[in-house]
């Protein structure tokens, strides 16, 4: 959840509460009105321009007559060969598990913790905290990526998301829920910022549009499958703890393939 989402959301909370008390805000004073439009467009025009002025780009497709054709085309080509590739299939499967269960854990916080009946408000904040966590934790991990390779960085994330999910588990009273924020948030853009220099590591540069056009489907066409686990976990047993908790086999699974991709690459080495 972005954080201009989380402000959003707190300030429907406050307007919310000032209903309750006898004002219910007109259409043109509600806050917010189109900030958050606002504040992305800015954040992505920041983070924009140093790349415009600094980057050179090296691998690139010449432009071609029928783009749009001969671009499926090179897809399909893709597709066709992805199998052969075996160590990026297997990492694309494993991708394809365990990023779904660190969205899950994002998009169904304030979901989880309201059915456990905890404060609206101070959820929120707990979010809000998982993003403050989430900017210094990349800037670590980016500084580990220069002593460690990302083939031990990221099972390392991906354990951690194990243990968060367990945790989450045996999770009652609102002061839990803080701890869960700040340990999501220390592993959040890691996982994410790991997944993908590695991902640019182990696929041809001269493929890399296509590549990640996968890379990016298995982000975010996984997007139902922990949701449908949790679902389920908590229909079956009436409990949303067991269904949060059930995301620790999610885990287990992408934490599998992932090592299969990495026998994969040294076997290929040999």
């Amino acid at each position: 959840m972005g954080l201009h989402w989380q402000l959003r959301a707190l300030c429907g909370v406050s307007g919310a509460g000032a209903g309750q008390r006898g004002h219910r805000p007109e259409p043109d004073d509600r806050p917010f009105r189109g900030e958050p439009a606002t504040i992305t467009a800015v954040w992505w025009l920041g983070t924009t321009l140093p790349l415009l002025r600094n980057y050179k780009q090296i691998n690139y497709v010449e432009v071609e007559q029928h783009a749009i054709q001969q671009s499926f085309v090179r897809i399909g080509h893709t597709l066709k060969h992805l199998r052969e590739d075996k160590q990026v299939f297997w990492f694309l499967l494993a991708f394809f598990c365990y990023i779904d269960g660190v969205y899950t854990i994002i998009d169904m916080a304030t979901a989880y913790g309201t059915a456990l009946g905890l404060e609206t408000t101070g959820l929120l904040l707990a979010l809000l905290v998982t993003q403050i966590v989430a900017f210094p934790s990349a800037l670590i991990f980016g500084r580990l990526s220069a002593k460690y390779p990302s083939s031990q960085l990221i099972p390392v994330c991906i354990a951690a998301y194990t243990g968060i999910a367990v945790f989450a588990f045996f999770l009652t009273s609102q002061w839990q829920f803080w701890v869960l924020a700040v340990l999501v948030g220390m592993f959040q853009g890691g996982v994410q910022a790991l997944s993908r220099s590695h991902f640019a590591k182990i696929i041809p540069a001269e493929k890399s549009g296509e590549y990640f056009g996968l890379f990016d489907i298995c982000g975010k066409g996984a997007s139902f499958l922990g949701t449908m686990i949790v679902s389920v976990g908590s229909q079956l047993t009436g409990s949303a703890n067991v269904g949060i908790g059930m995301l620790a086999l999610l885990f287990a699974v992408g934490f599998v393939l992932f090592r299969v991709s990495c026998r994969t690459e040294g076997a290929k080495q040999v």
